[in-house]
This record gives structure tokens, sequence and C-alpha cells, in this order.
């Protein structure tokens, strides 16, 4: 019973993004899986605005893996240094540029083994790129997913983002994963917000957890 009343949320949650955000998708601005890997590195404790901000300059003077793998670190800092932590996102950037054109001749990989052998790729980041870049079936997992699947009850009590993302993946059909990814997101940066969630303005108070338990008792 328990398993058919989750999966219930589930179903319930999906209608109500399919009818009301049918379209969605990354907010960062790319042309290709190069950029897009670099934005992703980038947006790691930082805005998609921000990152939006930095990257036009950037990808003029590093248009391909080949012209960034021939940079230095304080070049490509130079260009970044605006984006949070970007000393470790200049080094990062740097060798996965480098270990592009080494390992994969200069060319993205399309698997989630690949994706996280490049330095400054971690799981989510790859995951990111298999939904966005070649839109495979994936849950990336960041802060806003974590948190906003909590709350709403999507997941139960999961103690990391591997936790979360294996329950997701259990219970989103395979064909909406992906756009379930950027609804989370999307619903975490707009309404359900870190901070004071604003459920006035929120759809789906009727499944949400934290609003059974804090707003309406």
């Amino acid at each position: 019973m328990v398993g058919t009343r989750i999966q219930q949320k589930y179903n319930a949650f999906v209608d109500y993004f399919e009818e009301h955000m049918p379209v969605a998708g990354s907010e960062l601005v790319f042309r290709n899986p190069y950029e897009l890997l670099v934005s992703v590195i980038l947006s790691a404790q930082c805005t998609d605005k921000r990152v939006n901000m930095t990257t036009p300059a950037l990808f003029e003077r590093f248009p391909t893996p080949e012209a960034m793998a021939s940079s230095t670190v304080e070049e490509i800092y130079s260009y970044i240094k605006s984006i949070s932590y970007p000393n470790n996102k200049s080094k990062n950037l740097l060798g996965m540029a480098q270990a592009l054109v080494k390992d994969f001749h200069g060319v993205v990989p399309d698997n989630l083994e690949d994706l996280q052998r490049l330095p400054g790729v971690g799981r989510k980041t790859a995951n990111v790129m298999m939904a966005v870049a070649f839109k495979q079936p994936a849950m990336p997992v960041d802060t806003h997913v974590f948190r906003v699947a909590n709350r709403i009850g999507l997941t139960k009590n999961s103690k990391n983002v591997l936790d979360t993302e294996k329950v997701l993946v259990k219970h989103f059909p395979s064909e909406v994963l992906s756009k379930a990814h950027h609804w989370l997101i999307l619903h975490g940066r707009y309404v359900c917000q870190a901070r004071k969630p604003l459920c006035e303005k929120c759809g789906i108070t009727g499944i949400c957890d934290y609003y059974k338990k804090e707003i309406r008792k």
C-alpha cells in the first residue's frame, strides 16, 4: 500500500508539470557538448545567471577543447574570476580540456564512466551531460533536487544525493526522467526556495509533505 501511495505522488507530480511546464530545460546557455560541460563545471555553487554572464568571453577565447588545453590556469582564471571558486575551477577546466584532447580526440564522451574520468566531473555533472547534451534518461541530483525531493516527500529521509538519485530513477518513468530533473530544479529555484518556500504560489501542495506538516497544521 505504501508503495502504491508513493507512486501516486509521483504520478500526480508528473501530471502537474506536464500540464504546467511541458517544456523544461537547462537555463545555461551553450551551443555544443563542450560548452555545456564547461558551463556545468562553472555552475557548481554558482548561479546559472552568473555563469551565462561569464561564458561568452570565455568561449570566444577558447572555442574548442584544443584551444583551452593549450592555455594556462592563470589565463583561464582571468576569464572566470567572477565565478565562485575560480582557482579550483581554472585547474579543473584546464585538466578537463587536456584530458579531452589526450584521451578522447577532443570529443566529449557520451557515457557516464568516461565523463567521470575528466577532471572536475563528478556523477552529478556527468548525469547533466547525459540528460542535457545527449538526451539520455538520467537524474542529476544537485542541491535543489535533493532539497525539493525530500521536502515534497518524493524521497524519504535520503541521506545523500546518490540515495536520492536511485529513488527518483525508480519512480519516475524513464521517458520523463531528464525533464523531471529540470522540473525539480526550476521548482526549487523559483517556488520551493530553500529559506522560505512560496507555498502560496505552489500548484502541488496537495501532494507535498512539507505543506501538510508545516503550513496546513
